[in-house]
């Protein structure tokens, strides 16, 4: 079964663009694991400073070996600082059935 996140953020407004050079590079680099299925950054059209993560990954070790790569740790000690609001939740994909 999919391991499926969404991370709501809320940059500090005058950390937008330092935060989403990091977020993006972060971003980039998941999308080459072989356990990641799908990485998205969305942001609000209205208001740069809110970015909603949706990732997909194989399976729940997948997304953990995602956490222990050197550019997810690199991303998470740089940009946390930047943040006013972090809220991550998990998702299990439901089967439908044909």
């Amino acid at each position: 079964m999919s391991f499926a996140l969404v991370v709501n953020i809320r940059i500090k407004p005058e950390n937008v663009d330092k935060f989403m050079q990091g977020l993006l590079a972060n971003a980039r680099e998941a999308r080459k694991e072989p356990g990641c299925k799908h990485f998205d950054v969305l942001v609000d059209p209205a208001d740069k400073t809110k970015v909603m993560l949706y990732e997909i990954y194989n399976d729940e070790k997948a997304f953990e070996a995602h956490q222990a790569t050197p550019h997810f740790k690199k991303y998470l000690a740089e940009a946390v600082p930047l943040l006013a609001s972090r809220e991550r939740q998990v998702f299990a994909k439901a089967e439908i059935p044909r």
